[in-house]
């Protein structure tokens, strides 16, 4: 289906005006990416408190590693908080969605367009400056030109992963009147899977082994294994990227497909 552009654009502006409303949201959410930043960092910097001077520890992170991977990943957390699912379950709750229906646009692409401008402020008046001040405050790994490419193009794929993600949860609205126990199970649930509270190198191996096979891991642990060149060569990288870019195109395929399923749910109800 040719899918005319210019017909989401108009969504797009209208997110980052709303943003601009509340450009006080953006204070809080720094302040408390920080915060927990520095809760898990200084714990795991405690843990690696031992390990020699340019050694690794356990799951062969250095210090300094371990730091990167914990901190990135609060940042991610951050661009993955687009709050797809909050306005979706509350579109539907209202009734709100119902007028997309005579709008000659795709809901699902209405909300992804929507959410770019969120994704991109949180990027830059968040994750930025939480960065640069830790930066200040403990050492960093310094990634390779080629390393930090791959992580751009992984951390794109992580985005798309989380708006499927959150979309899903989203549209749970259609069968339940409230989605807030939906949505924290998920918040819970994908922190753990994607490793950003543990990093899955540190986790048993079934445990691993089934973070492996869900898509949570291609939001956090895959694009960090990228950034921190822990990966086996290009083959190792290519990997990686296709699990992500296979993970997109799956859930895509899922939303359109739930997604039609409760359009004919409310097509039904409303008649």
């Amino acid at each position: 289906m040719n899918v005319r552009v210019g017909r989401y654009v108009p969504f797009a502006t209208g997110g980052l005006q709303s943003l601009l409303q509340y450009r006080s949201m953006f204070v809080v959410t720094g302040v408390t990416a920080a915060a927990g930043a520095a809760v898990t960092v200084f714990l795991w910097r405690a843990v690696y408190a031992g390990s020699p001077d340019g050694g690794t520890g356990p799951g062969g992170f250095t210090p300094a590693g371990i730091t990167t991977y914990l901190l990135v990943a609060q940042v991610l957390q951050v661009l993955h908080a687009n709050r797809v699912d909050d306005e979706v379950a509350a579109e539907v709750y209202r009734g709100d969605v119902a007028v997309l229906l005579v709008r000659p646009v795709s809901y699902p692409l209405v909300r992804l367009f929507a959410c770019l401008p969120v994704v991109a402020a949180n990027a830059v008046l968040v994750g930025v400056p939480v960065l640069v001040l830790f930066s200040f405050l403990v050492p960093l790994t310094t990634p390779r030109p080629v390393d930090a490419a791959l992580f751009a193009v992984s951390t794109t794929l992580s985005v798309l992963i989380a708006f499927c993600v959150n979309l899903l949860t989203g549209m749970t609205g259609f069968v339940t009147t409230n989605t807030w126990g939906v949505r924290m199970v998920k918040q819970s649930v994908v922190a753990f899977f994607a490793g950003q509270l543990v990093p899955i190198a540190l986790m048993p191996g079934p445990l691993a082994a089934v973070a492996h096979a869900l898509p949570f891991r291609g939001m956090v642990d895959g694009p960090l294994t990228l950034l921190l060149g822990r990966y086996d060569g290009a083959g190792g990288a290519v990997a990686v990227l296709a699990q992500q870019a296979g993970w997109v195109v799956g859930l895509s395929v899922l939303c359109a497909v739930l997604w039609r399923a409760a359009l004919g749910r409310l097509e039904v109800l409303g008649g």
